[in-house]
């Protein structure tokens, strides 16, 4: 004291505030603070709130004092009077207050004391639920998320103290993001700077806690929070920062998810990863789950040359993304969607085919085989399930877009990809059709003109008249899905005689004025495909199946008496098929062809309920059971076909009759001209093109030309590649002067095409 002042009598002088603090704290800090002087600190507080930015500086002050004696008792009973203060004052001036306040906490949670620590946490999680009446132009809350960062990730080595750490941490975050979220003065707490920090360290609890799963698309109830573990509290903490991230904040909070998995390594498990993003899709809103799905887009595109169990692991939660996405939610760039899957699955044949690629931070990366099998058929179930959450529309818009991707033999000549030329082509295409599968899986429209428009139909059928016996099954089963609207299918899945098609409970329809249309249109053509099909060699179970489906749908689906009346003309002409000797099918294809035929026709004489055609078909099985049970399917369609070596001409006995079938059917009204008139198939130019293997030898011309230099291709050059692509062809076939046709009786039919309706080649056109 200054000589001549009596220290005793200086109290007295002291500033009012100043006492009324000093009184809050009890001799003995074990008793905790005095409440009686506290409320009379927090009268005048309320009294005069011109002194409070002087009461919080002193607090602070003697806060600084106490945790540098450690006497933290003192340090306890100051924090909880800040905070009372904090609850009870709500002025103009509680800004100068809230800096000392702020002053405070740093100091604990700058201290390595874990009590300190989650003491400063505490008192910081109350001010963040504070609503300020006044607003705040210079407060900064960089130092609390990067400390609060640094407990999340906290290695203290006994485990329940970690514990406690972590949980302050991610306590604070979560403070943090309430208090500065919505208070547009304070800085961006969704800049990548902040975010960079925050879901990282949320991630890295979340991940400490893996075994458990999440248990519901909403946050824990308040019930519970006592008994959260920090993984629990994370992932609510999470969802609490998602929940509030509007339109333009979504990119920031998910872009460090996505940093965070690849620098763990943590797309190939798949479940972490898969569960981060069902807390993203439940947690944000509705309308922003596209932002979210193009983000993974453009990750699974700057991740093409990483190995094929990162990608997978991408394709994976893009897969349950699109499960959780509501309907439509694909967002503005449907197309942009599926082009960057194609893409992928493109690479990834190519990748798996050359068994290398370059990758400029790794040299050349060997390729496993079997794990880009894996990524395709991923991406193929990837892009089912986002056709899934389209309308009608959009899905006929995506189906005509992947066919645009497919080569098409005789009509899309391009270059083959580096790699295994004609077998990369034929993978291209097996892996598209595969995804067309998908997305036509439980397509159902109305209007069969707009499902299978011409633009598309031409295409996929094409395909039926390649030699590759996979590609023709795939295109058998995206027709039937595309036909089958009433779920009838399942029904149809093996072919057998069933004596009364009425326990089946098929469902049926009048065909409507579009669907007869349709058929006008193009029935010949699909009966032409039936028809080829049954002709291959390489056709196996499998493939009758389909074609049995097939033949079964469109009775149910599309047929009207004209469409019946061909129907049985086709099938009484697969049968002569399986009969004509200049054929040279199988024994075993022989016996399919004449077992799928008695199977349909026992089906669609049940559907035309005409009794004497019904008991014709069934006394010719009949006889067939008796005599020759290998011409029925019960002994064609199994695991063992119980088939003779040598097949002889079957009896007249045990044949479809068409007379007989003509005369029943003109008794009931049937068109009887058309019955006695045989199917006979029209060839086109695609029979021509179907010779080609794949469509790697549909492109050879092309490929052949552009390796010559440009410079020096001439007429000449270009009649001899010509010529060599058609040396197999030909000239009566190349300008179409007449059209050779063959019975299913082995009798040749000519006639005489006018020139204007001669078909040229495609590779002639000019």
């Amino acid at each position: 004291f200054p000589p001549g002042v009596c220290g005793c009598c200086c109290g007295a002088f002291r500033p009012r505030y100043k006492r009324l603090v000093d009184n809050i704290f009890p001799e003995d800090p074990e008793d905790g603070l005095v409440k009686a002087n506290m409320e009379k600190l927090t009268f005048y507080a309320l009294s005069a709130p011109e002194k409070l930015d002087r009461i919080g500086a002193y607090l602070s002050e003697r806060l600084s004092r106490d945790v540098a004696r450690h006497r933290y008792g003192y340090v306890c009973i100051a924090m909880e009077a800040l905070d009372q203060l904090l609850m009870a004052c709500h002025c103009q001036s509680i800004n100068l207050f809230v800096e000392s306040f702020l002053k405070m906490v740093r100091k604990l949670l700058e201290s390595d004391k874990p009590n300190l620590q989650i003491l400063g946490t505490n008192s910081f999680v109350k001010f963040a639920n504070i609503e300020e009446d006044t607003p705040s132009y210079h407060r900064s809350y960089d130092f609390f998320v990067s400390r609060f960062s640094e407990m999340c990730h906290s290695s203290f080595e006994d485990p329940d103290v970690r514990t406690k750490i972590r949980m302050a941490g991610i306590k604070g975050l979560q403070g943090v993001v309430r208090k500065t979220v919505n208070d547009e003065l304070q800085a961006n707490i969704w800049d990548p700077q902040h975010m960079d920090k925050i879901v990282p360290s949320l991630l890295f609890n979340l991940q400490s806690g893996e075994g458990t799963e999440s248990r519901s698309p909403s946050p824990l109830q308040a019930s519970e929070k006592e008994k959260e573990s920090p993984a629990e509290l994370t992932e609510r903490c999470f969802r609490e920062l998602l929940g509030r991230a509007a339109y333009g904040n979504i990119k920031n909070a998910v872009t460090p998810v996505l940093m965070h998995l690849d620098n763990h390594c943590l797309w190939e498990g798949k479940s972490f990863a898969v569960r981060c993003f069902k807390i993203i899709m439940y947690s944000i809103q509705s309308q922003h789950s596209h932002l979210v799905i193009q983000q993974l887009l453009g990750h699974l595109d700057a991740n093409s040359k990483t190995s094929a169990t990162v990608r997978a692991g991408i394709v994976e939660v893009l897969l349950e993304a699109a499960a959780i996405a509501a309907s439509g939610s694909v967002g503005p760039t449907v197309l942009e969607v599926f082009n960057t899957l194609l893409r992928q699955l493109k690479l990834s044949v190519d990748y798996a085919l050359t068994g290398s690629y370059d990758c400029t931070t790794m040299g050349t990366r060997t390729i496993k085989e079997h794990e880009e099998r894996q990524l395709q058929e991923a991406v193929i179930k990837t892009i089912g399930s986002f056709a899934n959450t389209l309308p009608t529309y959009q899905r006929s818009e995506v189906m005509l877009f992947i066919m645009g991707k497919i080569p098409i033999p005789g009509m899309h000549l391009m270059p083959p990809p580096s790699g295994s030329g004609s077998e990369t082509d034929r993978m291209i295409q097996v892996m598209l059709l595969k995804s067309l599968r998908q997305v036509t899986s439980g397509f159902q429209s109305t209007n069969m003109l707009t499902a299978l428009p011409s633009s598309f139909l031409d295409p996929l059928l094409s395909f039926a008249l390649l030699e590759d016996a996979h590609i023709r099954l795939l295109v058998l089963e995206i027709l039937v899905s595309l036909i089958d609207r009433h779920d009838n299918l399942p029904k149809f899945s093996t072919i057998s005689i069933i004596p009364d098609i009425s326990v089946l409970k098929l469902k049926m329809e009048k065909c409507s004025r579009q669907d007869n249309l349709f058929m006008k249109k193009h029935a010949q053509q699909l009966y032409r495909h039936i028809y080829l099909s049954c002709k291959e060699q390489s056709s196996v179970q499998p493939h009758f199946e389909m074609l049995y489906s097939l033949l079964a749908l469109i009775s149910m689906e599309l047929a009207n008496e004209e469409v019946v009346v061909d129907l049985i003309r086709l099938a009484l002409a697969l049968q002569d098929l399986a009969l004509a000797s200049e054929e040279t099918l199988r024994v075993y294809n022989r016996c399919a062809v004449h077992a799928l035929s008695a199977a349909y026709l026992n089906l669609i004489c049940q559907l035309t309920t005409v009794p004497t055609f019904c008991q014709h078909v069934h006394e010719v099985i009949e006889m067939r059971q008796k005599k020759s049970p290998f011409l029925l399917p019960e002994d064609v369609f199994i695991e063992n076909p119980k088939i003779p070596e040598i097949l002889e001409k079957p009896e007249a006995e045990i044949l479809f009759q068409q007379a007989k079938i003509t005369e029943v059917l003109g008794g009931s009204g049937y068109n009887t001209e058309r019955l006695t008139t045989p199917y006979i198939p029209q060839f086109t130019d695609e029979d021509r093109l179907s010779k080609r293997k794949s469509v790697g030898e549909t492109i050879s011309l092309q490929v052949e030309v552009e390796s010559r230099n440009t410079e020096e291709i001439t007429f000449e050059a270009l009649k001899n590649a010509i010529g060599e692509c058609l040396q197999d062809t030909s000239p009566v076939q190349i300008l179409g002067l007449s059209d050779s046709q063959r019975t299913g009786y082995g009798q040749t039919q000519s006639r005489s095409v006018p020139v204007y309706e001669m078909k040229f080649p495609d590779l002639c056109v000019y």
